[in-house]
């Protein structure tokens, strides 16, 4: 039953979907950016292709040959201090600060993916408008339906025949929101 119970928490966790969301919606937000930085590029692209071709090919060379020979100098230096007896405590000394890192990147992950999850949870909360429909409930709770029907109604009309007015509902009920959409708030602010 274990594995029954394991499978259905994870199909019945929405939070995979939202954590999908979120990056959809966050990747949207960068390619908002990219007409500027293209723009950016095309006004600063004559002046690094004119440093570019103004550059002379032997001070490169000089430069990349001296850098050259500092390295090989260095990988040198460092071949000629290696001990091999501190050598296995060095590489034992790694492996463990490495698990010490791995486990402090899976809390970072973790910890960023919930923060995405909860970002894509509120983008689809507004892309399916129950934000809006947040609002129209609060505003229906601050101002309920008037009754105003009922005040304009000539007094001769409640006076007649009192057994038709417990068969007739005294107003039409707002209709059941189906799945949180806009639609639905906006058929029933249509029916009352």
């Amino acid at each position: 039953m274990a594995i029954a119970d394991d499978l259905k928490k994870t199909l019945t966790d929405p939070t995979p979907l939202y954590f999908a969301a979120g990056t959809a919606d966050l990747a949207l937000q960068q390619a908002r950016k990219v007409p500027g930085l293209i723009e950016q590029l095309r006004a600063e692209a004559p002046a690094r292709i004119e440093a570019v071709l103004d550059t002379d090919p032997k001070v490169v060379q000089e430069k990349a040959k001296v850098a050259q020979e500092a390295v090989t100098a260095r990988v040198v230096e460092v071949i000629g201090a290696i001990d091999p007896k501190k050598l296995g405590e060095t590489a034992q000394d790694l492996a463990l600060r490495g698990v010490g890192v791995a486990a402090e990147y899976a809390v970072r992950a973790k910890e960023t993916y919930d923060k995405v999850a909860e970002h894509g949870e509120q983008a689809v909360r507004a892309w399916r408008g129950e934000v809006a429909d947040e609002i129209v409930d609060i505003a229906e709770a601050v101002e309920p339906e008037p009754a105003a029907a009922a005040q304009d109604a000539p007094a001769e009309a409640s006076a007649e025949a009192p057994a038709e007015a417990e068969e007739k509902p005294a107003a039409k009920k707002p209709a059941a929101r189906r799945n949180g959409t806009r639609k639905a708030a906006a058929e029933a602010a249509d029916e009352s």
